[in-house]
């Protein structure tokens, strides 16, 4: 059997690198290696290297995505895209691997750039039927207008960066004295911000993928963070408790998945995703999708992937046989 070369890419330039470098270590060591050629691919703010079982790295020709094996040169047949955030989950390596040809696992350039952004995301669900907070936004540079802001969210309510991911720069407010701090802080992360309604309920966390043209949606987790929301804390170190499946009735389960459909319609959306939901009084509330979700031995999706008795080495396959 002609074995296919598979670049599993990892790290990228924020704040969630070392995430990422965790997912793609668990992707290289769950991939069928009697089927694959692995290679571990970092993508740094220093550079972009293959790094070999020795330890040794070995320079990516960004003309081509090749490089050497010690060896022989490679370029890959796919590439694996594990990383969170810029520029993996954001659509700039999906656009630039598209365009010299190379297929990868996660969303498109065009969807991955829309979900990352979350106020275009929202405002394209909104038009779509899909059930989401009120939202605020704000520019770096603008005027912060407590009252307006107050008055259009509400209190408690939730301060985020736009574009990030692993809940870094996310504050939950209580009061407006808490405003500005908040403010501040998600701008650490990014020069917009969305400032959302807390929403009271159940947090679910669903993990899709299509496999081919069928959408396989994962059973449920359930979200109980021991900390005021589910932030960096609780999602890596240890403070939450993720039950899988949800508690949550049949009924409220088959609204979720109607919304997904509707989500993966509206965004013609490909690959593996993980999409956030709130259930209050039995309405499910979109958070936010995903479109390179975790997959560290800590993450939902490995767990949901158990739950429905699927390896990862499966999985994992056939999101590579997905865009051969």
């Amino acid at each position: 059997m002609n074995k296919k070369h598979i670049a599993v890419v990892m790290g990228g330039y924020s704040s969630e690198f070392e995430i990422s470098l965790k997912s793609g270590n668990v992707v290289c060591e769950f991939i069928n290696a009697e089927k694959y050629h692995i290679y571990p691919i970092h993508i740094l703010k220093e550079g972009w290297d293959y790094v070999a079982p020795n330890g040794n790295k070995y320079p990516i020709n960004r003309a081509d995505f090749s490089f050497s094996n010690g060896t022989n040169v490679i370029k890959p047949d796919v590439v694996f895209n594990t990383i969170h955030g810029t520029p993996g989950e954001d659509g700039y390596l999906q656009a630039y691997l598209s365009l010299i040809n190379i297929p990868q696992t996660s969303a498109p350039f065009y969807q991955a750039a829309l979900s990352f952004n979350k106020r275009d995301c929202l405002s394209v669900l909104k038009n779509a039927g899909i059930i989401c907070a009120k939202s605020y936004y704000l520019t770096k540079g603008d005027a912060i207008p407590h009252k307006e802001i107050i008055e259009t969210v509400g209190l408690p309510c939730f301060v985020k960066p736009n574009r990030a991911g692993s809940s870094f720069g996310i504050s939950k407010v209580s009061n407006s004295e808490e405003l500005d701090s908040a403010i501040h802080k998600a701008y650490q992360e990014d020069d917009e911000i969305i400032i959302e309604k807390a929403i009271k309920g159940v947090e679910v966390s669903v993990g899709v993928f299509k496999n081919q043209e069928n959408l396989i949606i994962l059973p449920f987790t359930e979200i109980v963070s021991e900390t005021e929301f589910f932030d960096y804390e609780a999602k890596y170190l240890g403070k939450s408790n993720e039950i899988t499946p949800a508690r949550i009735s049949e009924e409220d389960a088959e609204k979720v998945r109607q919304e997904i459909k509707k989500i993966y319609k509206a965004l013609n959306m490909k690959g593996l995703t993980r999409t956030e939901f709130i259930i209050q009084d039995g309405i499910p509330y979109f958070l936010e999708i995903n479109t390179n979700p975790g997959l560290s031995k800590e993450s939902i999706i490995p767990k949901q992937i158990k739950e429905i008795g699927m390896s990862l080495t499966d999985l994992f396959d056939r999101m590579i046989q997905n865009v051969i």
